[in-house]
């Protein structure tokens, strides 16, 4: 993995590859239900604030070209708390990921597999991603590259599909339940933008180092339209002033979509393509797991890896006795530790880094 590089194009579409995964199921509902009516608004300004602190992170990584994050943790605190930081983001990428495919397997059940044992499911998951994880790097990078974009247009067929249902009276009152949810409480979902994090590893995979601002922008300025497309097509066609129990909204605004008598039932078509996405998100993020514990232990391939980190995943994805409780990990728990380790942490350790290194260099 090391000898691969990666493209300005593919970079953009790997940060994006988390936020559309997230979305798919219940992210953008409990968006919804927390900040109501004053969504949108609510988006953008989270929107701003997550192209800033990307803007930020992208400078203080300037000053150690060519490294991520483990490096820059290894020049600030030595080996120790290298391994330390290079585990907290390991396992913040196999928890996070291996729960959601708990939820998404759990979606899966309840469309079409109800009388299927939910192990059998995740397991089939679980092969694809070891078998994807043999392949070189940049193979999962072109796959993505190639899946993405029909996620990607297919929220925006969704949006513009569904128009002729759209109640455009709900996005009043415009601030919701006032100022203080929209723009304080409303802070907690710049956890929507969970791909920042990958701006952390980059850097040494880059063909074109010289374009990750480009890169952060584009990719967070795509994801806040894409987020906005999602919580405006629920918004305007459903009521989420109450608490529902719909395990992927937006499958159901799927099934309005009518084009005459031959184009209808469509959703399947949209499961199909969202599937792919979700294995494209699995694959990455186990090939950056895998690749910060090489860095950890100098080991020299990941081949023996592979078949570890899979058998991590289902059982992780296993651990929640039902659905409720995957489901509340990624309603209560998720967004914090967005907050707290792909925004907090890594950033605190980029800050610190920048000012051990100048006091260095003053000091020769």
């Amino acid at each position: 993995m090391t000898k691969s590089k990666v493209g300005t194009l593919e970079a953009i579409m790997l940060i994006l590859t988390i936020v559309v995964a997230h979305t798919i199921l219940s992210m953008p509902r409990n968006i919804l239900v927390t900040i109501k009516s004053s969504t949108i608004i609510n988006l953008l300004f989270v929107s701003i604030l997550a192209i800033a602190i990307s803007y930020v992170i992208v400078k203080l990584l300037k000053n150690f070209p060519g490294q991520d994050i483990i490096d820059i943790s290894d020049y600030l605190g030595g080996k120790v708390f290298k391994n330390i930081i290079g585990i907290i983001f390991i396992s913040y990428f196999l928890v996070s990921t291996s729960l959601l495919l708990r939820n998404f397997c759990e979606c899966l059940k309840i469309i079409y597999y109800p009388m299927t044992n939910i192990v059998f499911i995740i397991a089939m998951f679980v092969i694809a991603i070891c078998a994807a994880n043999r392949l070189d790097f940049n193979a999962s990078l072109k796959t993505n590259l190639l899946i993405l974009p029909l996620a990607l247009v297919s929220m925006l067929f969704l949006f513009f599909a569904n128009m002729n249902k759209f109640v455009p009276y709900r996005i009043f009152p415009i601030f919701g339940d006032g100022l203080f949810n929209t723009f304080v409480l409303g802070f907690g979902n710049l956890a929507s933008f969970g791909g920042i994090a990958f701006l952390y590893f980059l850097p040494p995979f880059l063909k074109e180092p010289e374009k990750i601002k480009k890169i952060a922008i584009v990719s967070i300025g795509l994801s806040a339209v894409y987020l906005i497309l999602c919580v405006s097509t629920l918004l305007f066609m459903f009521s989420f002033f109450i608490n529902t129990n719909e395990i992927t909204p937006l499958y159901n605004a799927t099934r309005y979509i009518e084009f005459g008598s031959f184009f209808q039932r469509l959703e399947s078509v949209f499961l199909l393509i969202w599937i792919l996405a979700f294995s494209c998100y699995l694959s990455i993020i186990s090939k950056f797991s895998m690749s910060i514990f090489k860095k950890l232990t100098n080991i020299e391939t990941k081949k023996p890896l592979i078949d570890i980190f899979g058998i991590l995943i289902l059982g992780i994805a296993l651990l929640p006795k039902n659905y409720a409780i995957s489901e509340n990990f990624e309603t209560e728990i998720y967004p914090y530790l967005v907050l707290g380790i792909a925004f907090f942490l890594g950033i605190s350790i980029l800050i610190l880094a920048n000012i051990v290194k100048k006091r260095k260099h003053f000091q020769k």
